[in-house]
């Protein structure tokens, strides 16, 4: 209900993400663009004419509450509902065995370009050392 289509005014896809991040923790629209942008590695930053219209929007719908310090929540009707929402597989925090099937997929992914450019995977191989060590200490 709550993550349901666009008004027509933008696209469905932010309102998705502004309610993602906002579920997770309390945020001003400030901090949304600053998130989305680090999310997305610089790729895109939203424009303060796409945020804040849409925190007004979902504000009036009764989906984000603006507390006293500026930032927006999911309000309480929104925040019970939030487990049965689909986010659509937008990059956000998951359970640990997702991201050990994600890591073996990249695994995967860098032995068959080893196959067919070697050399990319070895101007990794500190970096990949580094990780395997990494991974080895969570293990223990």
């Amino acid at each position: 209900m709550w993550t349901g289509g666009s008004t027509g005014r933008r696209p469905r896809g932010l309102r998705i993400w502004v309610l993602r991040l906002v579920g997770n923790r309390p945020r001003n629209g400030a901090e949304i663009i600053q998130d989305m942008e680090a999310m997305t590695h610089g790729w895109w930053r939203p424009s303060p004419g796409s945020i804040y219209p849409l925190l007004e929007q979902l504000t009036e719908e009764g989906v984000l509450q603006r507390r006293p310090d500026g930032r927006y929540e999911l309000s309480r009707e929104a925040r019970a509902q939030q487990q049965g929402w689909n986010w659509g597989g937008l990059p956000f925090p998951k359970r640990p065995e997702e991201v050990v099937r994600e890591i073996d997929g990249y695994v995967r992914y860098l032995e068959d370009l080893r196959t067919s450019d070697q050399a990319a995977v070895k101007d990794q191989s500190a970096t990949l050392r580094r990780i395997a060590e990494r991974l080895r200490e969570l293990g223990n």
